[in-house]
């Protein structure tokens, strides 16, 4: 994760919860009064973004210790210690809620990533994650995706061109869509069409896609249309793939499986935090 910007971000939600003050714990403790405390696992998961633990309370107080006990993308036993933290009371407390809510977040993303790969069993198709994440925190959510041992997708609309039905009904073609943008960007921007029929997929193929994406198609379908495209060319399912189907289109020879629901449905990993 880019450091500059992690901050930036802890500063900003920080600011949000902690506003001018944290009224109960600057009423009840001293400045000198210290505590020890630990972050534990109420479940078995996977931990992502047990950085933030130390990045969020160094912004908070200097003076707080913290000790990892478990790294990111490691498996976790409900019961287990990811971290212990001791230093000042008030700022341990303070910084809690916000680092708690990260860390549970993040690391239900790495635990469902994780079991959809799990289910992939031997497959060499890789798992990715898409753009339905949520505003403000793509760039953790993405990280936790790869901490399950997924990839990740594009992150903006600005690193890749993805050509999708509305973008072809305004072109008229994939083809006239496809020529349009080789003729306006350079050879270093990689191309992915969505196709959702065999003479879109051979459209696609013709007019020269970098990646072409099979959306919402059966895994009878995506393994038809594998075989119409060329090696060179990378091959995605997308649409309709859950955990119950995903071993399916594993095994298609699909190349990327993109899993929207490993950002925006996770649910949390449970995760308390309490002083010793």
């Amino acid at each position: 994760m880019n450091r500059l910007k992690l901050e930036q971000l802890l500063r900003h939600f920080f600011l949000e919860d902690i506003g001018d003050g944290d009224v109960t714990s600057d009423t009840i403790f001293r400045a000198n009064e210290r505590a020890a405390g630990v972050f534990t696992a109420k479940a078995d998961g996977v931990v992502a973004g047990v950085g933030l633990i130390a990045a969020g309370y160094q912004l908070l107080d200097p003076h707080i210790e913290v000790s990892v006990m478990k790294q990111d993308g490691e498996r976790i036993a409900a019961g287990e210690t990811i971290a212990a933290v001791s230093g000042p009371v008030g700022p341990l407390l303070s910084g809690e809620r916000v680092i708690l809510n990260l860390l549970q977040h993040l690391s239900g993303i790495a635990t469902v990533t994780r079991q959809a790969v799990d289910l992939l069993g031997d497959s060499p198709t890789r798992l990715c994650d898409t753009r339905k994440t949520t505003s403000g925190l793509r760039m953790l959510e993405k990280y936790a995706v790869t901490c399950g041992g997924g990839y990740n997708h594009r992150f903006g609309l600005y690193d890749a061109v993805m050509i999708k039905d509305n973008h072809i009904a305004f072109c008229g073609s994939i083809a006239a869509a496809v020529k349009t943008v080789r003729e306006r960007l350079g050879h270093m921007v990689k191309i992915e069409v969505e196709t959702e029929t065999e003479a879109e997929v051979l459209e696609a193929v013709e007019a020269g896609a970098d990646i072409i994406m099979f959306d919402n198609r059966t895994p009878e379908e995506v393994r038809s249309f594998v075989r119409l495209v060329p090696k060179p060319i990378i091959t995605e399912a997308s649409g309709g793939i859950t955990l119950a189907n995903v071993a399916a289109y594993g095994a298609t020879g699909v190349d990327y499986i993109s899993l929207g629901f490993l950002t925006h449905s996770a649910a949390a990993l449970d995760i308390s935090f309490y002083l010793q």
